[in-house]
């Protein structure tokens, strides 16, 4: 008794796999690319996504455990850094790190504030400026999650040769300049777009009262 053969299942692929992305050459010319160069360049985009997926997770993680926005953790991750670096960060500071305005970052601090995490503290030598400090319980709490988490890039770093170190840092910063939207004319469109005030209709003429 002859039995069918099994049906040929298609081979696996994934979204950032360039032949799934760019069937037809629109974006990337691999004409001088062998098969064995496009895989593993496939195997390199995969590591990016894993890498990515797995920064997601832990920013999620943290937000959840500390009880806090991505920008709040954004916030906390400077003062930090700044104190350990003998400094003493302003509002001012922080907003230009966050790239937040100045109402933004004020609401900022005050939700901060309220929640114990921060502490205002008038500038030894400025008396116009206001210096931010972390509540010592809300450092450790940051230091012992996402920062020990976040200390494993060192550690990865760290287990590669020089070499190494100097081609990946070489391939980020090109990748980085490739990707890059701001020379791109869309992307300035959609911020012009985004900054325009918005228009609102004239009002309705009111009648003459009588």
């Amino acid at each position: 008794m002859s039995t069918s053969p099994e049906p040929h299942s298609p081979a696996p692929w994934r979204v950032q796999d360039i032949d799934a992305s760019d069937p037809s050459g629109e974006l990337v010319d691999r004409s001088g690319l062998t098969r064995e160069a496009i895989t593993g360049i496939d195997e390199l985009m995969a590591a990016l996504v894993e890498l990515r997926r797995t920064e997601e997770e832990l920013r999620e993680a943290s937000e959840a455990y500390m009880q806090l926005n991505s920008t709040d953790m954004r916030a906390l991750h400077y003062l930090i850094a700044a104190a350990h670096r003998g400094e003493r960060p302003t509002a001012a500071a922080l907003g230009s790190e966050l790239r937040i305005s100045s109402a933004s970052t004020t609401k900022l601090l005050d939700r901060l504030e309220r929640g114990g995490h921060v502490h205002r503290r008038a500038h030894p030598s400025d008396r116009r400026a206001i210096t931010i400090e972390v509540a010592p319980a809300t450092r450790q709490a940051a230091m012992e999650t996402m920062g020990r988490q976040q200390a494993g890039r060192f550690r990865a770093a760290a287990r590669l040769s020089d070499a190494e170190r100097e081609t990946i840092t070489t391939f980020l910063r090109s990748m980085a300049r490739e990707i890059s939207v701001e020379d791109a004319p869309w992307a300035r469109e959609a911020r012009s777009s985004a900054s325009a005030p918005a228009l609102t209709p004239s009002p309705e003429p009111r009648e003459p009262r009588t």
